[in-house]
């Protein structure tokens, strides 16, 4: 039975297969194919744990925030992979899989308590949609970051190029993930929108990637200039998924679920 007790192996042969995958990705495109199977196979690695998981708690693995970070890291996995493919840019498997192992590394140094009950806020038809989508645009735009610090770094062209296609995903993910949201905290708190903390600096990140696809559509911003607002409002996202919680106006949020909502 898969449950978090066998997460170190998951985890370690996850991080193997990655980084292997990295690394033929660097030394020559004629190894792209050796890169891409080395990185499926640790995708396919976490899945198996994250639907182990699933199985073990009778219920899906998105209550806490460890169990969100297997998530982030198995879609970053999957964003990573993505954006090899379509960009054959070598360098990016590094950073995907950078960022997948830092959220992996977290989860092996602080365990959780993973019980089998769901409180009534959550058990919704849209708790999974709403998380799920959210984890996903999360990780796309993960890689939107990736490509603005290189972007920072090397000046080309083409990789604000790729950012535009990858924030315009992301950000759609992104507004389904809050639409999905209002509608199950109507369903579950009676309101679409309270604007507690997560609220605000959700509203706050989106706002942000707006900001960038507005100038990016109608205005003649410096590169420079937006990456860095698709640095900042990546780490508005970081704000929004867990840094909130550790702010003291975020204690009263019905977004904490580690008590009885």
């Amino acid at each position: 039975m898969i449950n978090w007790d066998n997460f170190i192996a998951f985890a370690i042969v996850s991080i193997i297969l990655w980084i292997t995958g990295a690394i033929f990705a660097l030394r020559s495109s004629s190894e792209s194919k050796a890169a891409m199977g080395f990185t499926v196979c640790g995708i396919i690695t976490l899945g198996i744990f994250i639907t182990g998981l699933w199985v073990f708690l009778q219920r899906p693995p998105l209550r806490t925030m460890g169990e969100t970070r297997l998530w982030y890291s198995f879609f970053m996995g999957i964003v990573g992979l993505l954006t090899y493919v379509r960009w054959k840019y070598p360098w990016i498997l590094s950073f995907s899989t950078l960022l997948s192992t830092v959220f992996v590394i977290i989860n092996l140094m602080k365990p959780e308590i993973h019980d089998q009950s769901l409180m009534p806020a959550l058990q919704s038809i849209w708790f999974i949609p709403h998380v799920t989508v959210y984890m996903f645009s999360y990780s796309v735009l993960g890689c939107a970051f990736i490509i603005a610090l290189t972007g920072l770094l090397r000046h080309k062209e083409e990789y604000l190029h790729t950012a535009d296609n990858l924030v315009y995903a992301g950000i759609a993910f992104l507004s389904i993930g809050m639409l999905l949201g209002a509608l199950w905290a109507k369903e579950a708190w009676g309101n679409y929108w309270s604007w507690d903390p997560k609220e605000t600096w959700a509203a706050i990140t989106w706002m942000g990637y707006l900001l960038y696809v507005h100038l990016r559509l109608f205005g003649k911003t410096r590169k420079k200039t937006l990456y860095l607002l698709l640095i900042l409002s990546f780490l508005a996202l970081q704000m929004c998924w867990y840094g909130v919680n550790y702010l003291p106006a975020a204690q009263q949020s019905i977004h904490l679920y580690n008590r009885n909502n």
